[in-house]
């Protein structure tokens, strides 16, 4: 069976992008293919900000070409309604009605006045806020404004959209309700997240690009960056640790044990095969052998990956 290659929503190819002496972005290179969720990973500095401007159509870049939807991102006209972007800062305004404003922007995106209400409606409910829709932008909560900026950025069900530090600034509650609401996007639209929150983009996003200093220095799937089909680690409660014979099973190609966390590292890094397959055998040989097992987790963890890649 021929192998259907991938559709892109969004391209970035050689993207430079200076501001004075400054290099912000340089010979920028990614991907993401349409339907996924993208994070955009990477320290104070790196560039993530200006390839998300860029993506937005906010900046121009110096040099490359940046795609959205097969256009150029600097043809905003064309792709108003099929892009949307929630900014980290972005501000309500305070006097109007969450139901006023949401109309606003539905019209402004080309939804006929006889629809958008009903859009705006719609938008709202997905977030859960339709009760909402009648209170003053300025009288919200800090996380009742953000699942109205949502709510926003999903108006009109745009193809793309882009998130900028979507939970920056909640609370624990309010930032885990605000990742399950942009869960329910995933397979609708192809997401865009830029955020610091390392964890919370391993557990939403299907792949990512890493920026240090203006260029990528790794991409692909969340699965690559994390190595998670690679190695993975056994923490124990108890009992003697033989890595001789678990690096005997066939596929693990290193063991590796500290005694002060009392983990186990297998590394598989040269089979072909699901690394699962590994995990029960390395699981079953420590069980006969009566080792009280505490976790499992596959792959290095995005943050200790990041931590590794950048400076």
């Amino acid at each position: 069976m021929t192998e259907v290659a991938p559709s892109y929503a969004v391209s970035l190819r050689t993207i430079s992008k200076a501001f004075g002496a400054t290099q912000a972005l340089s010979g920028v290179t990614f991907d993401v293919v349409a339907g996924d969720c993208f994070g955009l990973i990477g320290p104070n500095g790196a560039g993530k900000t200006t390839a998300f401007s860029i993506i937005a159509g906010y900046l121009h870049p110096d040099e490359g070409m940046a795609l959205v939807l097969d256009h150029d991102a600097r043809a905003t006209d064309v792709l108003k309604a099929r892009l949307a972007v929630l900014p980290q800062d972005a501000m309500l305004p305070p006097y109007e009605s969450v139901g006023e404003f949401l109309v606003h922007l539905a019209m402004l995106q080309g939804i006929p006045r006889a629809k958008a209400e009903a859009e705006a409606r719609l938008a709202l409910k997905d977030v859960d806020g339709s009760e909402w829709w009648g209170r003053r932008c300025g009288k919200l909560s800090h996380g009742m404004a953000k699942r109205v900026g949502l709510a926003q950025a999903f108006l009109g069900n745009p193809e793309v959209v882009l998130l900028d530090e979507p939970t920056a600034g909640l609370d624990p509650r309010i930032a885990f309700e605000i990742r399950q609401l942009i869960k329910k996007r995933k397979g609708h639209c192809t997401l865009i997240i830029s955020s610091h929150n390392l964890h919370e983009l391993e557990e939403i996003c299907d792949a990512a690009a890493i920026l240090d200093h203006g260029q990528v220095v790794a991409s692909g799937t969340m699965e690559e960056l994390t190595a998670a089909a690679k190695e993975f680690r056994i923490q124990i409660r108890k009992g003697p640790v033989a890595l001789d014979a678990i690096q005997a099973i066939a596929g693990v190609s290193r063991a590796d044990y500290d005694r002060k966390s009392r983990t186990i590292t297998v590394h598989c890094d040269q089979y072909e095969g699901e690394a699962e397959d590994i995990i029960s055998l390395v699981l079953m040989h420590l069980l006969q052998n009566g080792i009280k097992i505490s976790s499992v987790s596959k792959g290095k963890g995005l943050e200790k990956r990041v931590m590794e890649l950048t400076e």
